[in-house]
Parts: structure tokens; C-alpha cells; sequence
């Protein structure tokens, strides 16, 4: 009895367990089905790649330039050159990992990756980060002056081009657009002269200076009072001056005089004559240069500048991948073209041959042959143009993804794409507002601009201190010392009429003593007051300043305007490109069911072969349209993405990555699907003659 109940209960359990275990492993498969499908996917759309050799990365050293050498334990080195490694012109190993069997299988992930690490446009910005550094490093040690830097977008890497309402991209010096960040640049081009203008700063870095000097002077005499043979006197000079200036705007500076006289004048009493003197005095700036706001201005600037020049460098990455991904979808596009072409070409050389079989058998006029005829040479023309069109998308491709094109095996490498368009089922719905939030929140440009009005800011406010006249408070405290031995050219006695006591002898050791004992002490305090009449030139560069900052602020709201119009026409942009494929779907559809039921038709005598090629011309026009829209349908979301700001987030690219030129995290750029058929798509004669060209 016991162990029967014993039993039923087991069988309760186990019951019981499976009942929990099956729907959650049922849920667990369904989870995991995507994941698996994708990467099902994507391993059978690269199963007929060759393996390419894996490769160690160098990763670069971003140095710091807004630190200085230490002097500790190489005090020599502050005063050395900072090494500065030459460009690296060299690809990263990346493209090799590509390359199989002389072709490069490129996806849209690996593009991406590419340009981050040897896009030249890239490149180039990425010396903005050390030249922006240098400023922080220069603003430090009280300099007067910033140098500035170009924080434009560079766009010297020709193809794609990048969408939106903006204005020329590229149209500044050296390829770049005007910009944020530098005296005279200017957010979006507007002139800001007075950057960083304000009173003068003292160098907050201690500045020792020093002279030493030996001097032989001969005097003939011209007296009774002097020696006959003439004065000589030999004067041996040390003096040094230490100066330093704080961020409170105070001057500290300490002078300390040495000097050593041989004579024999037999009216100077020492010879040597050893004098020494020194001078502490500090300055205190009461009205105009008063505090931190006026001093520091330059090092707020800098650093702003510096972050102006992280947001630019983001601006660069989001312009640069936009040049990517639609230099991608032209590569798409122009491959898909080919083989459109191809198949159309195909049928029109076997409807050539049908004809002209028939023609020699007499059951077709030989009118048709011509006709097909004409069709093929068409068709033939529209080959060469997509595949000259495909070559040229090929090189502007590599162009954009290498560093230089001298290697061999890369300039005659064929471009295979092996990522495709999708077409998503149903278009996301984000309401208008939302992007236009979005865009408002994470645009570059817009950053730039608020970083640039708070430099503007803290010019105006230094400028203003400009207004003040100048009024400094200051105290000094100081000593002399005097000693030697007796002259043997002096005549002295015990301090007689007419003849000057005989001094004792002192040494250096006793000179520098008198400094500090109160002998001769030098001390007092004072004010310094300048006032510049009517005061024109304060008050026209303090207004300016004021003008440029109200025209910077209207420029900044004219900027959310423009990016409110930018996402608003790029969000119609993607309705009507999926509108447009749609259509071209349907016309494929109908092209396709026209060509089966025109064929029908002439298999059963009641057509012609011409009418046969004209319904395969207008497929093929069809395929090469649906083709051109869906590019076009992905360079729209493209655009959307870059008019909200959102594009490196969307395409899961680490900003550090970009910065260091080295990506560890790969892409993942939405809207796209692996290529299930993998093949080449150029004429066996360039495909023969390739593996030549690598030996």
C-alpha cells in the first residue's frame, strides 16, 4: 500500500516536471529561432568563400597633447621637440582578410569597419584631437593667444555624397566646411573676431630670466683727479629675474642684482667692489584683469574647443559612414544592374539563334533576325554601360576603404557585395515630434554650436573687464649689499680731513647677508591708476563681441529649423522611396506576366519574336528600376538616421573604436540581408586575365 502510493506520487512529479520543463524549452527554441536563422543565413551565404588568413592588429597610440614633459628625472626635457610619428599610409590588415582568390567579398558591415580604420577623410580629422590638445597645453601656461582648430568636416573622398538641406559640404580650405572651434571660424562660417580677446594675461608658467656678462672698460685721463696712465675697469654682472602671473590676477615678480668692480681709480675706495641687490614685488589687478573670468578665459576656450573637436570628430564619422553606406548601395545597385543586364542579353542572343534557325528553314521572315539583331546590340550597349558603371563603383569603393591604391592585388581586386537590400515588412511609425527630439538632442552641428556660444560668452565677459580702467595695488620689499677689499690705488687713513677712512674687507657671503639684515632695506606700497580717456576702442571691441554673440544665437536657432525641415524631408523621403519600390515591384510582376503570356502566345503562332523582346526589354527595365529604388529606398533610412543624429548609434558603431582607428566592435547596419548567391558578375576575359595581373 505504501509503496503503491510511493509510486503514484513519483509519476505525479515526473508529470509535473515535464509539463514546465516542454514549454519553456518551446519558448526557449522559438527565442533563439531568429538568432539562429540569421546566422543559418549568413553562414550558407558564406560557406562558398575560401577561409582568409587572420591577422594581429597594431593598435595606435592616441597621445595626449595637453600634458607637458616633466623635467623629472630629464630636466632637459621640456626643452626637446615632441615626437610626432609620420602618417601610417599603410592598409590595415583587414582588407587582406577580405581578399579571396584575388576578389574582396564586402559586406555592409565590413565597409563600415574599413572606413573607420583607413578612410583618409577620417584620418585627416583625427589630427584635430592633438592640434586641439596644444591649445589646452598653450592656454595653460598664460599664453594671450589661441591658435584655434579646424574642426570642419573633411570630404575629399569622391562618390556617395550625403543627403539633407544642408549646404555644400566640402567647401572650406583643404576640403573642409567652415565650422565651430578657433578664432575666425565661426560656427557654421559666422566670423567671430573677437574669440579670446580680453586684458593682458602674465604668464602663469615661472619665467626665470638671466644675464651674465663680463665688461673691460679703458678711460684716458682727462683730470689731475685721475690716474695717468688711464682708468681701466673690469665689471663682471649676474642678475636674474624670476616673474609669474595667477589665474586671480596677481603679478609676482623677484629681480636679484649681482656685480663685481676692479678698478684703479684711486678715488673708489673698494676694488673689488662686490654689489649686490634683490626686489620682491607683487602686483594685484583691482579693476580691469580682476579674477579668474578674465584670466582663465583662454583655458575655458581651449578646453571647449577641445570638446568641440570630440562632437566634430562625431560629425566626421556620421558624414564619413553616410559617404560609406551610399557608396555601398550605388556598388549594389550598379552589381545587381549587371546581372539584369546579363539575363536580358542572354534572351536576346537565344532569341537571335531561334530565329535564325528558323529562318533557314524557311518558317520565319528574315526581317525577325535584324530585329533580334537590334535587340542584342541594345542590349549589348546596356551590358558594357553597367559593367564600365560597376568598375567605376569598384574603384570609388576601394578608394574610400584603403589608404592607397599602389598595391597591385587591390587595384585589379573585383568588389564582390555580399549584403543585400531589405525591405522591411511593415515601415516602423515614429511620430514626427519624436525625431525631430531626437535630432534636437544628438546632432552634431547642434552641439557645436552651443560649445561655440559659451566661448562667445566667456569673450564677452572677459571683454567687458576690458571697460575698466586700470588700477593695481602694489608692494615691494628690498636690500642692497656693498662690499670688497681696500683699493691699493686708494688713499685712506683713519678718516682725516679730506681722506676717506680704510674699509674693511667682506666677502660675497657678507654682501648677500646685508640683503636680509635690514641695513639698507628698500620697502613701500602703491597704486597704479590708468584711465583712457573716452575709451573708443573698449567700447567698440566690447560691442562687436556683443553683436558677433546675438548673431551666433540667431544662427543657432536658424540651425533648429533647418534640422526640424531636414528630418521632417527625410522621413517623406523614406515614405515615398517605399512607395516607389512597391511600384517597382508591381511593374516587375506585371513585366514578368506580360513576357510568360507574350512567349504563350508565341509558341502558339499568334505573336512575333520582336514583341518577345520588347516585353523582355521592359522586364529588364523593371528589374533595373526596382533595383535603383530599393538603393535608393536604403540611402533614404540612411538619411534619416544622419538627420536625427542617430546613425553611429543605429549602426553599433564605438565611437572609441573610430577615434583609435582600430575596430574591435563590428557594425551592425540595420535594413540590410546577406546575399544568398555569392558570384561575380565580370566577363571571364577580365576574370582570366586577373590572376596575371597578380603574378
Amino acid at each position: 500500500m505504501y509503496l503503491a502510493s510511493l509510486k503514484c506520487a513519483f509519476k505525479r512529479l515526473i508529470a509535473a516536471s515535464l509539463l514546465i520543463i516542454f514549454p519553456v524549452s518551446l519558448w526557449a527554441q522559438d527565442a533563439n529561432a531568429p538568432a539562429q536563422s540569421a546566422t543559418a543565413a549568413q553562414g550558407s551565404s558564406q560557406a562558398a568563400l575560401p577561409q582568409a588568413p587572420s591577422s594581429n592588429e597594431k593598435r595606435l597610440v592616441v597621445t595626449d597633447y595637453s600634458k607637458p614633459k616633466r623635467a623629472f628625472p630629464n630636466v632637459i626635457a621640456p626643452y626637446t621637440s615632441p615626437d610626432v610619428p609620420p602618417p601610417d599610409v599603410a592598409n590595415t590588415s583587414r582588407i587582406d582578410s577580405l581578399m579571396r582568390d584575388g576578389k574582396i567579398y564586402l559586406s555592409m558591415d565590413d565597409a563600415v569597419a574599413l572606413a573607420l580604420e583607413n578612410n583618409l577623410d577620417i584620418a585627416i580629422a583625427r589630427y584635430n584631437f592633438g592640434i586641439a590638445d596644444t591649445d589646452v597645453l598653450r592656454a595653460k601656461s598664460g599664453a594671450n593667444q589661441i591658435l584655434g582648430v579646424n574642426t570642419g568636416i573633411v570630404q575629399n573622398t569622391p562618390g556617395g555624397g550625403v543627403g539633407g538641406l544642408s549646404g555644400t559640404v566640402g567647401s572650406g580650405p583643404g576640403g573642409t566646411s567652415a565650422a565651430a572651434g578657433g578664432i575666425a571660424a565661426g560656427t557654421s562660417g559666422i566670423v567671430s573676431t573677437t574669440e579670446g580677446l580680453g586684458p593682458l594675461i602674465t604668464s602663469f608658467d615661472p619665467i626665470i630670466s638671466g644675464t651674465l656678462q663680463i665688461d673691460h672698460l679703458r678711460t684716458q685721463c682727462t683730470s689731475p683727479f685721475c690716474n695717468p696712465a688711464g682708468t681701466v675697469q673690469n665689471t663682471g654682472t649676474a642678475n636674474f629675474t624670476y616673474t609669474q602671473g595667477f589665474h586671480s590676477g596677481t603679478n609676482l615678480q623677484v629681480g636679484f642684482t649681482n656685480s663685481r668692480v676692479t678698478t684703479n681709480n684711486p678715488f673708489q675706495n673698494l676694488s673689488p667692489q662686490l654689489n649686490s641687490g634683490f626686489k620682491f614685488q607683487l602686483t594685484q589687478h583691482l579693476l580691469q584683469g580682476f579674477g579668474f573670468t578674465p584670466n582663465d578665459r583662454l583655458i575655458r576656450i581651449a578646453k571647449n574647443d577641445r570638446e568641440i573637436s570630440d562632437v566634430a570628430f562625431r560629425l566626421q564619422v556620421v558624414t564619413t559612414v553616410d559617404q560609406i553606406q551610399n557608396l555601398y548601395w550605388n556598388l549594389v545597385y550598379a552589381y545587381e544592374n549587371v546581372r539584369v543586364q546579363q539575363e536580358a542579353l542572354a534572351f536576346a542572343q537565344k532569341t537571335l539563334s531561334d530565329n535564325q534557325k528558323q529562318v533557314q528553314i524557311g518558317s520565319l521572315a528574315p526581317i525577325e533576325v535584324v530585329r533580334a539583331q537590334n535587340t542584342v546590340a541594345l542590349d549589348q550597349q546596356n551590358l558594357v554601360q553597367a559593367q564600365t558603371n560597376l568598375d567605376l563603383q569598384q574603384l570609388l569603393m576601394k578608394n574610400a576603404l584603403s589608404r592607397t591604391l599602389q598595391d597591385p592585388r587591390l587595384a585589379s581586386a573585383e568588389v564582390i557585395p555580399t549584403t543585400t537590400m531589405a525591405l522591411p515588412a511593415q515601415e516602423a511609425v515614429v511620430p514626427t515630434e519624436d525625431l525631430v527630439n531626437e535630432a534636437l538632442q544628438h546632432r552634431a552641428e547642434l552641439a557645436e554650436s552651443r560649445i561655440d556660444l559659451a566661448n562667445r560668452d566667456v569673450s564677452a565677459r572677459a571683454i567687458k573687464s576690458s571697460l575698466l580702467p586700470s588700477l593695481d595695488l602694489f608692494a615691494y620689499y628690498g636690500g642692497s649689499g656693498v662690499g670688497g677689499v681696500q683699493s691699493p690705488y686708494a688713499t685712506c687713513g683713519t678718516g682725516g680731513q679730506f681722506v676717506p677712512p680704510c674699509v674693511d674687507s667682506s666677502g660675497y657671503g657678507t654682501t648677500l647677508g646685508k640683503l636680509v639684515d635690514s641695513s639698507s632695506p628698500d620697502k613701500g606700497a602703491g597704486i597704479t591708476l590708468n584711465i583712457p580717456i573716452r575709451n573708443r576702442q573698449s567700447q567698440a571691441l566690447a560691442a562687436r563681441s556683443l553683436l558677433e554673440l546675438r548673431q551666433a544665437e540667431m544662427r543657432m536657432q536658424q540651425l533648429e529649423n533647418q534640422v526640424r525641415i531636414e528630418v521632417r524631408n527625410a522621413q517623406f523621403s523614406v515614405t515615398q522611396n517605399r512607395a516607389s519600390v512597391q511600384a517597382a515591384q508591381a511593374a516587375v510582376e506585371l513585366a514578368k506576366q506580360s513576357l510568360d503570356a507574350e512567349q504563350k502566345k508565341y509558341n502558339l503562332g499568334a505573336s512575333t519574336s520582336t514583341n518577345v523582346l520588347n516585353y523582355q526589354s521592359q522586364l529588364a527595365a523593371a528589374q533595373s528600376q526596382l533595383v535603383s529604388t530599393q538603393a535608393a529606398y536604403e540611402k533614404a533610412q540612411v538619411e534619416l538616421d544622419r538627420a536625427t543624429g542617430l546613425l553611429l548609434e543605429h549602426a553599433g558603431i564605438v565611437m572609441d573604436d573610430a577615434v583609435k582607428g582600430e575596430v574591435t566592435h563590428m557594425p551592425k547596419i540595420p535594413f540590410v540581408a546577406p546575399r544568398q548567391d555569392i558570384q561575380s558578375v565580370m566577363p571571364p576575359s577580365a576574370q582570366n586575365q586577373q590572376p596575371a595581373q597578380q603574378q
